[in-house]
This record gives C-alpha cells, structure tokens and sequence, in this order.
C-alpha cells in the first residue's frame, strides 16, 4: 500500500496524514472544508519545523513529507484511488456510517477502510459496507506523531489477512500495533475511561481538589498527566459519550457517567477546547490554572 488517503483534518486526522507522509506514503487529505484542510498542512509544517530544530528530521525529509500531501474537499476525488482509507471524522455514529456507505461505493474493491474511532463499534461500521472483512479499526493516540500505540481493532467480520495487512503497515510508521477485539472501549478506553470518571466521582464526593487528584496519579503512579487535565485535553463531551457507549454495550452500574461529568457537558464546560473544564485555559496560549469552581 503506497496511496492512503485520510478523512477528516482535525487533530487525528491531520497527525495521521502527517505520519504516513512523512514515512514516504502518498497521502490524500479529505475535509469538506477547504480552510479546515489548509490550517491542517499548516499545522503539520509547523509540527515538522519543531522536528527539524531537534535534529529529529532534516529539511529535505521536511519538504519531501510536505510534498507527499495532498488535499482534497471532494471525497470520491480524494478516495478512489486510496489502496487504505482511515477515517478521522467527527465520533459521531451516523457522520461514520454515512462515510463508509460512501466509501465502500468510491473505492475498489480490495481497499481497506479503517476508522480511527476512539468507541464506536468496528462491526456496526463493517455493516454499512459490502466489504466487512476489510473493514478495521485503526485507533491512534494523541499526539499521533509522538504516541507509538496504534490499537488495531477486528471487527466481527474482519479478516485475517486485513488485520495481518494494518498490523504490518503500523510497524512501517514506526508504531507499535496492539491487536484488540471488537467490544466497548476496545482496550484503552475500556480502562482509561473508567479511571477518569472515577477521578471525577472522587472530586464531586470531595474526597480531594482536581490539583490534589492529579498529583496523587502523577507523582504516586507515574502517570505524565492527571486524569482530570488529560479529561480536559480529551474533551470531557468525548468522555462522556465513550462512558455512554461502555454504559450502554456493557449494562454495569460502574461504568455509569459521574453526574458532575454530565453537568460540565451540559453547561460547555467541554475542557481546552472550550477554554474552561477542571481547569482553565488562556486562548492561544499554554497557561493553565484550576478553574474557579473548583478552587477552595
């Protein structure tokens, strides 16, 4: 597979282009949205220049990766000739399931659709083609140009070789594949999430603050974030639908979302997007300071 063409400009999706380019891929760049796709090329020149000034890459390897790209705000002329196609689009069940109905009449037969999805179902997508034993998911960690883990995930119908294929294609970006079955949360979700939600059950039952929770975590396990700031990074709305997806695929009390986590969502206290979560955040800047709601 040398054309793979990705959906979607945002933080995955423009990481995700950049890995594949910048590993001499051909990469096609798909988002409705022309300014989107055009911030996204910004954002990996940008990424990549911090690569060259720590010696990690060379100005040649720079161009080259740029060159390697290209955009596109029409699907069937970004995808139709993709030998791989991975999905970074909104975690919005019928946006995915719409692109796959899309893509599985676009692209030939023997392309492989990957969803980056950090929950949704690999078979409940698979199901909206014709082609579910090439349907897989590709699930890369945040920053994806740093983060060697990319959970590979079979859907029920998937293949052997498909996933063979995806598990070999990750080792030639420099990734360390990890092969999980299709179930909520898959493996990282299914243990990260639950653990955030109970750091925020522990804040709204005033076991301790968010400073307090966050440096227990850090200094106590070594973990390199707090899960309440790693909830604000993530986007406490992606938190709470993925504990809404393991709440409702696995039908257990513990994985019910902790109702200040609901209250946040509801009031658009979504984290560093939205400027303010368990902590907030100064636009355009990385200060940070605990939110005032949560201060003592």
């Amino acid at each position: 597979m040398k054309n793979i063409t990705v959906i979607g400009s945002g933080t995955m999706g423009n990481g995700i282009a950049h890995v594949f380019a910048q590993n001499n891929f051909k990469v096609s760049l798909v988002d409705i949205s022309q300014d989107a796709l055009d911030k996204a090329i910004n954002t990996i020149s940008k990424n990549l220049d911090r690569m060259l000034t720590k010696g990690t890459i060379t100005a040649e390897q720079k161009d080259q990766t740029l060159k390697n790209l290209n955009t596109f705000t029409d699907l069937h002329t970004g995808a139709k000739d993709a030998e791989l196609v991975v999905e970074a689009a909104t975690e919005n069940p019928e946006i995915k399931f719409k692109l796959f109905r899309d893509l599985d009449a676009i692209c030939k037969p023997e392309t492989i659709l990957a969803s980056n999805t950090s929950s949704i179902s690999i078979t409940k997508i698979a199901s909206q083609t014709k082609r579910a034993d090439k349907v897989i998911g590709m699930h890369f960690m945040n920053p994806v140009p740093v983060m060697k883990l990319v959970e590979v995930i079979r859907g029920y119908s998937t293949s052997a070789s498909t996933t063979k294929s995806i598990m070999d294609l990750s080792v030639l970006l420099n990734k360390v594949p990890t092969e999980a079955n299709d179930y909520p949360g898959f493996v990282a979700n299914r243990i990260l999430m639950p653990m955030i939600n109970e750091a925020i059950i522990s804040l709204q039952e005033g076991v301790a603050g968010v400073s307090e929770i966050d440096t227990v975590m850090k200094l106590g396990m070594a973990h390199p974030m707090g899960p309440l700031q790693l909830a604000d990074f993530i986007g406490l709305d992606v938190c709470l639908f993925i504990m809404q997806v393991l709440y409702d695929g696995l039908g257990k009390d513990k994985y019910a979302p902790c109702p200040l986590l609901v209250n946040m969502v509801t009031a658009g206290h979504l984290g560093v997007k939205s400027g303010s979560g368990f902590y907030q955040y100064t636009a355009g800047s990385k200060d940070w300071v605990i939110a005032p709601m949560f201060l003592k």
